[in-house]
């Protein structure tokens, strides 16, 4: 054991007295200038160096430097900027005179990805014609030559060659990059934080690059992505989510490929892939499928005009949307504006997809941009026992927007549709619609303001709750004479059933006017016609009414009832209806007519008598 501590304290000391040896001869500064010469040759780019190079012996044999930047041939300004800089070097090739720089930290460093750091050729220097020479050199590869890339607690600015377009800032920057060159391979891992347009998104990855044919195309396989959105417009809580994916890069033509994508995001998963081709108009095509899409959770409760309270009791899951904020004096585009800037085709499936608290199936999405111009080809879905389909078209080439679709509708539940976009109408039934409707928004609000269109609209088992057409009628007729007494047959219920109800629609900014209204049951039928406000949620309905059973006592009376139309009008706040029914003209009418059926019946019998002619022309006038 001694012998074994002996040996290990003169080795220490050979090592300490190596280390120590090394640095009072080898001078740091000596290879300043070779740094900046590789530098320049391999990259074109300019390194400078300010301050003394010094020795730091501890865990690792490192050179340190003062605050250094890098700037790109031409450039006004420099691509990145650091405070300090550390230089992992190997210790044999020293003994040599030789630089062998395992690894290169920087941290604090600025990374300007901007158009004023992008390289610009001489002035007056003659242009190389654009072909595939062009990117054929190597001398972009100059950076995979590291061992080792590490940035700690480093900021990118991002900004396209537009430069009226707001950079991208990405803080907290931490970057590892360990190259195999012999592989032409690299590992990455990334964690940063990028903050826009009042909001947060947090993102960290693993990944494997691929460069053999760098710089003519690359490809990355990231094996770990986690992710978290909070701020505008998103739930308290936020979006985060993992996945994993493949990217692909080519430069000629230059295209970008996202496959074998799996995600999730809150409660949602998705997987598929898409390729976008750059050029003057970039074109996106993909092909997604959601195992499990819910909007409810990704973009929040829908805006309502409740107060605090209110809102807070009618979302329990405590998902407030926090609001962005709004720069006065900006202008505002249209919501479909970006449509101009690319062309694209979409293909989506969903095996399920919750919106407003209403759970669809099967759900497919095929849309194709050209020009500004969306073409819905196809948008299909099951909610609950009844299908949905909504072709249609948004021409976004002006700077208002038109919105068009042909909705087809069959046998879905209004019920939960209706609370769905908080209509208080008590109504119940499978509904069916096909019709053709246009705005310039594509929201709940707009749709109450501002869209028109119209259809044909056909329920079948409706209920009315809260209202019992054929009980409010009979109760009134019993009320108002005594021949006739409330039947049984009338029902406990407090609701108008119709076993179909059809009806012409017509929607006019706000106002939906139903038309050509027929309806019955085994003991009633309606027609009529109907106008409802929606932004004052009011409606003023006329219905002719006829009962066609429920009457009970005079025989004759309750017969000729059973046959006469009783007119009926309903209007008033969808929250508090009032009723009109003028049951004593329905039954001053009926008298006259039994009195005229009547004197009819006297005046034939009495065909000489002068008393019945006389009645008789009466009778006619």
């Amino acid at each position: 054991m001694r012998r074994f501590l002996t040996t290990l304290m003169i080795l220490l000391v050979v090592i300490v007295a190596g280390l120590s040896a090394l640095v009072l001869l080898v001078n740091p500064n000596d290879f300043r200038a070779y740094m900046v010469h590789q530098v320049e040759e391999r990259s074109g780019y300019q390194l400078s160096l300010n301050g003394p190079l010094r020795w730091h012996v501890w865990p690792q044999l490192s050179i340190l430097s003062g605050r250094i930047s890098l700037k790109a041939p031409g450039a006004s300004a420099p691509v990145v900027t650091a405070d300090n800089m550390r230089l992992d070097v190997g210790l044999l090739p020293l003994l040599s005179h030789r630089l062998d720089v395992r690894q290169i930290m920087l941290k604090g460093a600025v990374v300007q990805v901007t158009p004023d750091t992008a390289a610009r050729a001489p002035q007056g220097a003659p242009v190389a014609p654009q072909g595939p020479a062009e990117s054929g050199g190597t001398g972009q590869n100059w950076v995979l030559s590291l061992a080792k890339l590490k940035l700690a607690d480093s900021l990118l600015v991002f900004q396209p060659q537009d430069k009226n377009s707001s950079p991208v800032t990405v803080r907290d920057l931490q970057l590892n990059m360990s190259v195999d060159s012999a592989l032409r391979t690299a590992s990455v891992s990334l964690s940063s934080r990028i903050n826009r347009d009042q909001r947060d998104l947090s993102v960290s990855l693993e990944s494997t690059l691929d460069v053999q044919n760098l710089p003519r195309s690359f490809s990355a396989k990231i094996t770990q992505l986690d992710y978290q959105l909070t701020g505008a417009d998103l739930p308290a809580k936020g979006v985060s989510g993992q996945g994993t994916l493949d990217i692909g890069w080519q430069g000629l033509p230059e295209q970008v490929s996202v496959s074998g994508l799996k995600l999730t995001a809150n409660n949602s998963e998705v997987d598929g892939g898409l390729t976008l081709a750059m050029g003057k108009k970039p074109d996106i095509r993909s092909q997604l499928h959601f195992a499990r899409l819910n909007l409810d959770e990704l973009i929040g409760e829908p805006d309502t005009e409740e107060t605090p309270t209110s809102a807070q009791n009618s979302n329990p899951a405590g998902q407030v949307v926090l609001p962005r904020p709004v720069i006065a004096g900006d202008t505002v585009d249209g919501p479909f504006t970006s449509l101009w800037n690319f062309d694209a085709h979409f293909r989506l499936s969903a095996d399920s997809v919750r919106w407003r608290g209403l759970d669809f199936t099967n759900v497919v999405a095929d849309m194709e941009n050209q020009h500004g111009v969306l073409a819905v080809n196809q948008l299909t879905g099951k909610l609950g026992q009844g299908t949905l389909s909504f072709p249609g078209t948004v021409d976004a080439r002006k700077n208002v927007a038109n919105l068009t679709f042909n909705p087809v509708i069959n046998n879905v539940e209004i019920g939960p549709v209706l609370s769905a976009f908080d209509y208080p109408i008590a109504l119940e039934g499978a509904i069916s619609l096909h019709g053709r409707f246009s705005g310039h928004q594509l929201d709940a609000e707009a749709f109450r303001h501002n869209w028109q269109g119209e259809g044909a609209l056909s329920m079948t088992h409706s209920r009315l709750l809260g209202l019992n057409f054929q009980r409010l009628v009979t109760q009134a007729f019993a009320r108002a004479d005594s021949r006739i007494q409330e039947s049984s047959d009338n029902g406990n219920s407090d609701n108008t059933l119709l076993a179909d109800f059809s009806a012409d629609l017509a929607l006019d900014s706000g106002t939906l006017d139903l038309s050509n209204i027929q309806g019955s049951s085994a003991v009633m039928n309606i027609s009529g016609n109907s106008s409802m406000d929606l932004v004052k949620e009011a409606s003023d309905a006329n219905f002719m009414i006829r009962i066609t059973g429920g009457w009970k006592g005079d025989s004759k009376l309750t017969q000729t009832l059973s046959q006469t139309a009783i007119p009926l009008r309903i209007y008033g706040p969808w929250q508090s209806m009032n009723y009109s029914l003028d049951v004593n003209q329905v039954l001053r009418n009926q008298l006259q007519n039994e009195a005229r059926d009547r004197l009819k019946v006297w005046a034939e019998r009495n065909k000489e008598s002068s008393k019945a002619q006389d009645l008789k022309k009466l009778l006619d006038k």
